[in-house]
C-alpha cells in the first residue's frame, strides 16, 4: 500500500517514546509531531535526521484503513491495546 496523500495519521495518532528532533521527550498519542506540515506531509521524510521509528513505519491496510479518519481510529485502537 502506498502512503495516502494528505493523511498524516501516523504523525498524530501514535505515541513516540523516544526523542524526535525538536521533541526530546517524544510525543504523546494524539499529539501532532512538530514536523507535520500543513499539507499533512512529514518535513523530515527522506532526511537522515528522521527517527528510525518513523522510518520503519510502512503504510498497510490493516493500520491505515480506507481513509484518514479510519487510519486515525485504527492507530488509536492499536495504541490503546498496547498501553
Amino acid at each position: 500500500m502506498e502512503c495516502r496523500s494528505g493523511c498524516g495519521a501516523c504523525c498524530i495518532a501514535p505515541s513516540i517514546s523516544g526523542p524526535i528532533p525538536g521533541m526530546p521527550e517524544g510525543k504523546a498519542a494524539g499529539e501532532a509531531c512538530i514536523h507535520l506540515l500543513a499539507d499533512m506531509r512529514c518535513a523530515l521524510f527522506g532526511k537522515p535526521e528522521r527517527p528510525p521509528v518513523c522510518d520503519r513505519f510502512k503504510a498497510a491496510e490493516d493500520v491505515c484503513g480506507g481513509s484518514r479518519g479510519e487510519a486515525l481510529w485504527l492507530i488509536d485502537e492499536l495504541e490503546s491495546a498496547t498501553r
